[in-house]
């Protein structure tokens, strides 16, 4: 994590020189960011879903921006795919994961293998008992934020176990189809459907702060095949895992590009946004029409040249190091 400290120490190395010779527009800009706390940050993933959660998980491991508190894993049942267990698959995609990256002392707890019934009946589990203990650890004044990258069972839980957490955290969500110019909103989109309840106990609780990454803007961000086999293959445990996760996957629902040239890096698009929020921007909106009318925070666009750029920056200084 970094600190006070570290911070100081940037600043130090900076010479009176060479702070008089930026503009004051680019001073005020990097003072700003090498200011910024890391974003304390849970990332909730149905990891063995998809490709693009793996993708997501390495680099918000990395960047510096963000400070992962933990790692848990959702369900994904409404998949074709879908085994018994999806939670216990998403579980092991994580630690594989983080052991490939030496994260394994970051907690990493179960979520919930069921969806919630009712809005208002919870699906305890160890990742829901993980989040409210870490929002309830969080000072005065500071908020746990969740990047919720499939259903959100296991906060949605949490809030409904332990009202007390509903200051203390920001829920991220990436869901919904959704049309800024109209603000018209679809819930027929995969994360809501393994979860519809979740994200309506979510939205209808008041108080608490509520941000969408909508499949609608996250869907620009995509990745090639080329780019991805140059930056990863053969050159590190980890590439080699994304890579051989991106070629052995059956992706059922594209049949049109039975190479799999290409994909959606709809979880990356969040975690990027959440640690360089520069990347995208946010519009204030009313929530659905069928849920609690209130305001939250949607993302509208995302600079998908920046995410990509910054994503490999930082996966190459991974990959080249070990």
């Amino acid at each position: 994590m970094r600190t006070m400290t570290s911070r100081r120490h940037f600043l130090s190395t900076l010479s009176a020189a060479s702070l008089s010779s930026l503009a004051p527009a680019t001073l005020s800009k990097l003072l700003r960011i090498s200011l910024r706390d890391p974003l304390p940050l849970i990332i909730d993933a149905d990891t063995a879903n998809e490709v693009d959660d793996l993708f997501a998980l390495a680099v918000g491991l990395l960047a510096p921006e963000l400070n992962i508190v933990g790692v848990t894993s959702a369900q994904w049942h409404t998949s074709p795919q879908a085994p018994a267990d999806t939670v216990g698959k998403s579980q092991a995609f994580n630690e594989d994961i983080m052991r490939l990256m030496d994260k394994l002392s970051v907690p990493h707890p179960q979520g919930s293998n069921h969806p919630m019934v009712k809005p208002h009946r919870a699906q305890p589990s160890d990742a829901a008992q993980f989040i409210i203990a870490q929002a309830m650890a969080m000072p005065d004044g500071e908020k746990l934020h969740v990047a919720i990258l499939g259903p959100a069972t296991n906060l949605a839980s949490a809030v409904v176990m332990e009202p007390a957490i509903i200051p203390k955290v920001v829920a991220n969500y990436l869901g919904f189809w959704h049309n800024p110019e109209t603000n018209t909103w679809s819930k027929r989109e995969f994360n809501t459907n393994n979860d519809p309840n979740a994200v309506d106990a979510l939205i209808n609780t008041p108080g608490l702060d509520f941000r969408v990454m909508t499949a609608s803007t996250s869907q620009h961000l995509v990745f090639r095949k080329t780019v991805v086999d140059a930056h990863l293959k053969g050159k590190s445990g980890l590439g080699d895992y994304l890579v051989n996760r991106w070629g052995t996957f059956d992706r059922y629902w594209q049949p049109d590009d039975k190479e799999k040239t290409k994909w959606i890096m709809w979880d990356v698009a969040l975690i990027l946004a959440l640690a360089y929020p520069e990347m995208a921007t946010k519009k204030r909106v009313q929530s659905p029409h069928d849920n609690r009318m209130r305001l939250i925070d949607v993302y509208t666009a995302i600079d998908t040249a920046a995410m990509e750029a910054k994503f490999w920056a930082l996966l190459d200084g991974f990959v080249g190091e070990e």
